[in-house]
């Protein structure tokens, strides 16, 4: 290890080992056009950020769509976050390959992620690396997701490591900087979502990040 206090590592799912961040674009689109709207210019960038619960209040209150309740937009986003999930979406590139280095080194692993638990546990199950991983957090274990500090706390506290000794690796900028504010060593992996103006910011705020999980494991791992 380039950094021998690392004793764990907390790995983040969409963009991070799965390719998923475009299709949530696809799914903000279908969601507006079943409610007879047109979807606003970078609205899917805005909403990235949000948990479930705060996208879900965003889309009633700014849209007006009395209709719907929390509860029926969190569980119609996730009935269609589920057929992607379930049968399209792949693995980034090198992810069993950067999760062997972790099993080599001793580093046990797992999964904080903002996605709904059904999903995550679809797609890690269909692309064989569920069962590798020591847990799988959600922001339906956590409320408030990781836009609080709670999911990556429990994550340190499943692994039974401190915050200073436990890797996060993550592709986003909201989730990095949270990350780095409650004091975790993060390792920022590109994604080709992310906005030229965030990946910078990430990469000032990571002495480690890498264009992909070979890159950045070459520099963790030997």
């Amino acid at each position: 290890m380039r950094a021998p206090v690392y004793r764990g590592v907390i790995l983040d799912m969409d963009g991070t080992l799965l390719d998923s961040m475009p299709i949530w674009h696809e799914i903000d689109v279908r969601f507006f056009e079943e409610n007879g709207l047109d979807i606003p210019e970078g609205l899917s960038e805005q909403v990235s950020k949000m948990s479930m619960e705060e996208w879900a209040n965003f889309f009633i209150r700014e849209f007006d769509v009395c209709h719907n309740t929390p509860e029926s937009v969190i569980r119609r986003i996730e009935e269609m976050a589920a057929e992607y999930y379930t049968e399209r979406i792949p693995l980034k590139l090198h992810v069993p390959e950067f999760l062997d280095r972790l099993d080599a080194a001793g580093l046990p692993y797992g999964v904080a992620t903002a996605t709904y638990r059904s999903s995550a546990t679809a797609a890690m199950q269909r692309l064989g690396i569920l069962g590798r991983m020591q847990f799988l957090l959600t922001a339906e274990d956590i409320p408030g997701g990781k836009s609080t500090p709670a999911m990556y706390e429990r994550a340190a506290a499943l692994l039974g490591t401190d915050p200073a000794e436990t890797l996060i690796v993550e592709d986003a900028l909201h989730c990095v900087q949270m990350a780095v504010k409650c004091g975790f060593p993060v390792a920022a992996v590109h994604d080709a979502c992310c906005p030229d103006e965030e990946w910078a910011e990430i990469c000032r705020l990571t002495p480690l990040h890498g264009e992909d999980l070979h890159e950045l494991a070459s520099m963790l791992l030997h």
